[in-house]
């Protein structure tokens, strides 16, 4: 897209304006505005929150957005799952790649949510995984009236319309769109990825505590779209879709609601380049948590414990002394779903596929299968590559997961054979071992 163009960093307080001087000098909303516009405030934050956690921006538009039809239920149904319809499943789940449809579909970004939306816990967080396959645009356009998408497309490249401006995202990049933002989705082939929603909060980046100011992901790297409008009449309707309190709303309107002139504020979409992430990792011996590959973080009120991670395990080196590398076996108290964007994912090279995903509940064991454990503890420890043309990530949650019956049944991909990687594994206990030194021994 030619109009494509960003604001760099992250959190900062932004401005943009389409034609000059659209922004008003010295105040947000003057008695009259440049060029006859409407000024307009759009807050992700309660007024009083401190100023750090403070969310707001301000919209100058050829019409405010109050201006629509009344909202009336959407034919697409509601995403308030039956939590009861399916039982609980404390088992290791994998799902096969999800299906495109033909390319001829004209399925839009706002219907795929009901129909495909897959793992929702039961409360603060829903969790919309895969698939979003995204038929050809309409004219429609849709807000979440609850909390957050974050978009990790896999196939295919996205180009979002936003209040904000417009927005190109490819398989490797993810995008932000926040609460209360209109936003529509074009593709220009058969599309398929991944959506995280998140409630209560707003994803911002991890602490970084003892690593310092340098590291994991730069709020320089993070893209805000440059202010870019619509002056479009529709006389045949405009469809904006409203997700409020997990059901879909429609209301039609005359007029497109891209029609935002300039803006300023800290309250954006935006987009992230997952390449850019400055890895973390050891240079002498053991394994690192994961949480050193979070890129952002939706904080809960409980320190520490996040509502969600989006975490990614990108290409890096791995030099770790006397160390099994790849991930260890372990049970957690979050809940883990992973996906693949593309190539191999170091831990299970086979089986977990691009547009997959699998689901490790809370205190469900996983870790390596038999062939990665092998190989792993008895390859010759020098430096070596990990994760070269891959991607793969990770949606973890400290709260407990409960599965759609379109997750359990209905897409047909969750691969039952699944527990069979970690049955070969054998027992190796030799009761007349002896230790070997190292210098990392005590």
């Amino acid at each position: 897209m030619a109009d494509v163009k960003y604001l760099s960093g992250f959190g900062n307080e932004f401005a943009s304006e389409a034609l000059p001087d659209a922004l008003p000098k010295g105040q947000n909303s003057p008695q009259k505005c440049p060029y006859g516009l409407y000024a307009e405030q759009l807050s992700g934050s309660a007024f009083t929150a401190p100023r750090e956690y403070n969310c707001r921006s301000w919209l100058y538009r050829i019409r405010p957005s109050v201006i629509h039809k009344p909202f009336e239920k959407a034919f697409q149904g509601d995403l308030t799952h039956n939590w009861n319809e399916c039982d609980p499943n404390p088992n290791q789940m994998r799902w096969k790649p999800f299906d495109i449809p033909a390319e001829s579909s004209n399925v839009d970004f706002t219907e795929e949510i009901p129909e495909r939306g897959m793992e929702l816990p039961s409360m603060f967080m829903a969790v919309g995984f895969p698939c979003r396959t995204i038929g050809k645009f309409l004219l429609r356009c849709m807000y979440n009236s609850d909390g957050d998408f974050l978009i990790v497309p896999q196939k295919g490249i996205l180009l979002i319309t936003t209040e904000f401006g417009k927005i190109e995202v490819k398989p490797n990049e993810i995008c932000v769109i926040q609460q209360g933002m209109r936003f529509s989705v074009e593709i220009r082939e058969p599309s398929r990825g991944y959506v995280l929603e998140v409630f209560d909060a707003h994803f911002v980046l991890p602490n970084l505590g003892p690593i310092g100011a340098n590291g994991l992901a730069n709020p320089r790297d993070f893209l805000t779209p440059v202010a870019c409008f619509e002056d479009r009449e529709v006389p045949s309707g405009y469809t904006v879709i409203s997700k409020f309190q997990g059901k879909l709303f429609k209301a039609v309107q005359g007029h497109s609601p891209f029609d935002v002139v300039a803006w300023h504020g800290n309250y954006a979409p935006y987009k992230y380049d997952l390449s850019k992430f400055n890895v973390v990792n050891t240079v002498s011996f053991d394994h690192c948590d994961p949480s050193i590959f979070t890129v952002l973080t939706c904080p809960s009120q409980k320190p520490g414990v996040a509502i969600a991670d989006f975490v990614i395990f990108p290409p890096r080196w791995s030099v770790a002394e006397h160390t099994f590398r790849p991930p260890y076996y372990h049970r957690n108290c979050m809940s883990e779903f992973m996906g693949l964007i593309h190539g191999k994912y170091e831990a299970k090279e086979e089986g977990f596929a691009s547009g997959g995903g699998s689901l490790h509940s809370m205190m469900t064991p996983h870790g390596p299968d038999e062939d990665c454990f092998q190989k792993a503890s008895q390859v010759d420890l020098k430096p070596q590559r990990v994760a070269d043309g891959t991607m793969a990530f990770m949606f973890e949650s400290s709260l407990s997961m409960a599965i759609t019956k379109w997750g359990n049944d209905t897409c047909q991909k969750v691969d039952h054979d699944y527990y069979k990687a970690w049955q070969p594994l054998r027992k190796h206990f030799n009761p007349d071992w002896k230790p070997v030194r190292n210098k990392h021994d005590s």
